[in-house]
């Protein structure tokens, strides 16, 4: 009996023992999972909700992610020219709006630079594709124009008298068409195209506008009184861009009208009878042969006198006759020389 009540007094008090070591283990084990959970939702409160920064986003987009998003559209990968491939289609960007803001340009509603969409961009210089016309052999076709896909021309005037042709006048190049109207006379664009440079020149075009086009050529107009359009305006045939005026280096109210391939210019009335007034040709062949006045002037050799210089000595020194310089220079073998002066020498 005694045996008994010690086994009896043994087995209760053990299994007191265990119970009380089950019941410490299991609080603690909850109050770990509790831990955690404290720690978690603190971490997520700390969590800064921010809106979506649209400009900087803009302002970062790169290359490759423009690629993607034009991806079955635009092909941004690949270097793009200023005209199509096939310059006898009218191929163009697929916008429906074009606005500026620094130099990007928005296509359809979505953001890109305006050097990823175009192989050139640049919306403070006149020449910025640095063609060489040495190695320039070809032909190519534009076509200046196509109703059948809604694309039209229109002269830049509503009359267009020529008051000074394009060619070399008072010793130098006149790369445009000067075509006669009164200050206040409204400018319009030649062809459809994006505005791409809205500038002013004080000592030259005063204020002008370049328009780059659709079929590959670029047109300038001088000597504006006002500019109406902006650059990166996307602009149709015919649209008023302008006022016709007299700043710049000008003489008289006149808008000087010049046409440009790859930056060159070429004479307006090989694509223009401003008497018609009309288009010669929808197709308009591009040649080297019509930058010839452009390798002329490469070709020629300019002199500034210097102090003790004469005509003679200026002669000996190039390998040319006093008679050659004079011609050139429309001067005397008596005209006095001005220290500084530019000489033509051939």
């Amino acid at each position: 009996m005694k045996y008994s009540f010690v086994i009896i007094f043994l087995s209760i008090f053990l299994s007191i023992g265990f119970f009380e070591a089950n019941a410490q283990i299991f609080p603690k084990i909850i109050k770990k999972n509790n831990t955690n959970s404290t720690v978690t939702s603190q971490e997520r409160k700390s969590i800064e909700l921010r809106t979506f920064d649209q400009e900087s986003y803009l302002r970062t987009l790169s290359s490759f992610t423009d690629s993607i998003i034009f991806e079955n559209n635009v092909n941004l990968g690949r270097v793009r020219s200023i005209v199509s491939e096939d310059r006898n289609t009218m191929l163009w960007a697929p916008t429906n709006q074009l606005v500026k803001v620094s130099e990007q340009i928005l296509i359809d509603s979505i953001w890109v630079t305006a050097y990823e969409h175009y192989s050139s961009w640049d919306s403070n210089k006149i020449d910025i594709y640095n063609f060489d016309l040495k190695s320039f052999r070809d032909t190519v076709n534009i076509r200046l124009y196509d109703s059948f896909f809604g694309y039209e021309w229109k002269m830049p005037l509503d009359t267009t008298p020529v008051t000074s042709p394009f060619g070399f006048r008072w010793r130098r190049w006149h790369y445009g068409t000067d075509l006669d109207l009164n200050t206040g006379d409204p400018v319009y664009s030649g062809f459809d195209g994006i505005v791409r440079v809205k500038s002013y020149d004080r000592y030259g075009y005063g204020y002008y506008i370049v328009v780059r086009h659709k079929n590959g050529l670029e047109t300038l107009y001088g000597h504006l009184s006002k500019q109406l359009v902006e650059v990166g305006q996307e602009v149709k045939a015919g649209d008023l861009i302008a006022k016709g005026g007299n700043t710049g280096r000008s003489t008289g109210s006149h808008l000087h009208y010049e046409l440009r391939y790859k930056g060159l210019a070429f004479d307006p009335q090989k694509v223009y009878d401003f008497s018609a007034p009309s288009i010669v040709d929808p197709n308009f062949l591009i040649t080297p042969s019509l930058f010839s006045h452009v390798a002329k002037a490469s070709s020629s050799a300019y002199h500034k006198v210097r102090k003790g210089e004469n005509l003679g000595s200026i002669a000996r020194k190039y390998g040319v006759s006093v008679s050659t310089i004079t011609k050139l220079n429309g001067i005397s073998s008596r005209s006095i020389l001005r220290i500084g002066q530019n000489l033509r020498i051939r």
